[in-house]
């Protein structure tokens, strides 16, 4: 049984951070100061309660539009929980589990700052959650990703009311008979409790998190099936030597070069007299083209990181500064305008590989035609690219930007919107398929090396050959290319460098 724990601290959380607890499984529990900070910022604004005279948004009134409707004592925690209730409204698809529980955790971290008012019994009720495994039912459609993730948090947030459904050792149940199973209380919610848990940014940063654990997962694996095609297709080392690319000065650009270089360091393959000059751009042009995506999703992970260590619900409170105030953190556009980023350096990544794909099956290079023995009996890997060119083009039209659109909402009081949550879902789609690119990418490579035989690429990327045959062989003659295929992207989703 894991016993490893990670404390939730206020303090900054990294993407790497996140990878740690994620990878080994750890749980949660509240550092000290993050205890302190919460039962602090609890405490003052019961006190400050009791003193107000005028109206504070979301605690004594109603929300977005309703703002200026002031609410009665007696009604504050009726308040909070019909607020939970009627922001309900997803539709569509379930988020992912594993999405849904990185959700809990940015909801704990960003509540642990002491500036969201709520009471410490919530915070370790979602941990809770979080530690067992109880997952809401959480839709991927509802949120305008402005006044915060407000549907997405909302189905999060009921089951700890005792309302919604949960999944829990693998069955959809209603949150109140998991809540019976664990001897478990619904929370009553107290004033502001509510807009602390709706208000927040979770939906988008849980999956522009997700997205970037599996981009670090998956760039070793690139790198190494980009090594694998250039040597199947007799490339050209010369374009991924330091002086160019020391020349232009973008780090992603160099990065690229070196890595590929190394990769390939050893191979007879690379050392081999070439007739041909220059290579096409989607072998000489790797480093100016994945360098660009690196440079693109480092920028991106220094802003995610910076919202999954923010304070993103509304009001926020500073018990030190006596100030209640309604600003506007929950807006979404940081996520939205870099999710889409984030969407355009992933396409341009698969794009690009899509073209590898094409030259391997080219019949050129002394290479056969579309990659077997005898092209025309056997239409071998023509199709395969037809593949790959089909998701290529649905993740240029997922690439249309959300973070332009904008439509009123709350009768005009939230009159612009980030649509940042349909960027997340696009976001994913597109990581998706950009797996699907690579192991179709793999899969090309693969067969076209079998015609460079007896020759041998580099240690490294032979590694990487053989540990591909293990799972997916060599085709001979005509076969059920989906069967490979599929294989290809199961090798691509369980890789680890």
């Amino acid at each position: 049984m894991n016993t490893e724990v990670h404390h939730i601290k206020p303090e900054d959380l990294s993407i790497e951070a996140v990878a740690d607890i994620v990878n080994k499984g750890k749980k949660l529990s509240l550092s000290e100061p993050a205890k302190n900070k919460v039962i602090k910022c609890r405490e003052y604004l019961d006190n400050r309660m009791e003193q107000q005279k005028t109206p504070i948004y979301g605690i004594n009134t109603g929300f977005g539009s309703l703002c200026n409707t002031e609410i009665g004592k007696a009604d504050l925690e009726q308040l909070q929980e019909n607020l939970v209730k009627s922001h309900a409204c997803g539709t569509g698809d379930e988020v992912p589990q594993h999405i849904v529980k990185l959700m809990l955790l940015l909801k704990v971290q960003g509540l642990s700052y002491g500036h969201s008012g709520v009471q410490l019994d919530t915070v370790e009720r979602l941990i809770t959650f979080y530690n067992e495994d109880i997952l809401p039912v959480v839709y991927e459609q509802g949120s305008l990703g402005a006044s915060g993730d407000l549907a997405p948090l909302a189905h999060l947030s009921l089951p700890i009311l005792g309302l919604g459904e949960v999944y829990h050792n693998g069955e959809k149940k209603p949150a109140a008979e998991v809540l019976t199973e664990m001897n478990l209380d619904p929370i009553k919610l107290r004033s502001k409790e509510g807009l602390a848990l709706l208000n927040g940014t979770q939906f988008m940063s849980a999956y522009a998190t997700h997205i970037l654990l599996e981009w670090n997962r998956l760039k070793p694996l690139s790198e190494r099936i980009t090594a694998l095609s250039l040597d199947a297709y007799d490339g050209r080392i010369e374009p991924f030597g330091d002086l160019p690319h020391i020349a232009r000065k973008q780090p992603g650009q160099l990065k690229v070069a070196q890595s590929v270089r190394k990769l390939l360091d050893g191979s007879e393959l690379v050392k081999r007299h070439k007739e041909h000059v220059q290579d096409p751009y989607s072998f000489r042009c790797v480093p100016q083209v994945h360098g660009a995506s690196y440079d693109a999703l480092d920028h991106v992970q220094r802003i995610v990181e910076n919202e999954i260590s923010s304070v993103t619900d509304n009001p926020t409170v500073f018990p030190d500064a006596d100030e209640v105030i309604s600003a506007g953190n929950f807006h979404g556009q940081p996520m939205a305008i870099n999710l889409d980023y984030a969407s355009i350096a992933l396409a341009e990544l698969g794009s690009i590989s899509e073209r590898r794909v094409y030259k391997l099956v080219s019949g050129t290079r002394g290479l056969p035609e579309f990659l077997v023995a005898n092209p025309g009996l056997n239409s071998g890997f023509m199709i395969p690219q037809y593949t790959a060119a089909s998701i290529v083009s649905q993740n240029k039209q997922l690439c249309t930007p959300s973070s332009v659109d904008t439509i009123d909402s709350s009768n005009g009081q939230e009159d612009h919107v980030s649509m940042g949550a349909n960027g997340a879902t696009k976001a994913l789609r597109i990581l998706n398929n950009y797996k699907k690119i690579i192991a179709i990418e793999l899969f090309n490579a693969a067969q076209a090396m079998e015609f460079r035989r007896p020759f041998k690429s580099s240690s490294s990327v032979e590694e990487l050959f053989e540990s591909y045959r293990k799972e997916v062989s060599k085709v001979e003659d005509d076969a059920e290319l989906h069967v490979l295929i599929k294989k290809s992207i199961n090798f691509v989703e369980s890789y680890s460098a």
